[in-house]
């Protein structure tokens, strides 16, 4: 399991939360929890994520809310790199 916390400016807004749940409730292995009084979402992914930080950044975008991830992003979220090293 990959957990991460999402500070989220915003999103105690009932309309937010409503377009949220819609946004990632289409997300397969995913579950979430909003703590509204702090404005953090929590996360939880099975292995391995359907999602890279990006992606879950350009969710929260999309509602017209700003992300900031709490802690370091675990490394099965950060986005993969299209090039190889070529080992010599």
């Amino acid at each position: 399991m990959v957990e991460l916390e999402v500070y989220v400016p915003g999103v105690r807004a009932l309309d937010k939360i409503m377009e949220l749940d819609h946004a990632l409730s289409a997300q397969v292995g995913l579950r979430y929890k909003v703590d509204s009084n702090h404005d953090i979402v929590y996360m939880e992914f099975d292995e391995p994520p359907s999602l890279t930080s990006a992606q879950v950044r350009d969710i929260f975008s999309r509602l017209g809310l700003s992300a900031r991830f709490v802690g370091s992003i675990p490394v099965d979220l950060q986005p993969k790199s299209k090039t190889q090293r070529i080992k010599v």
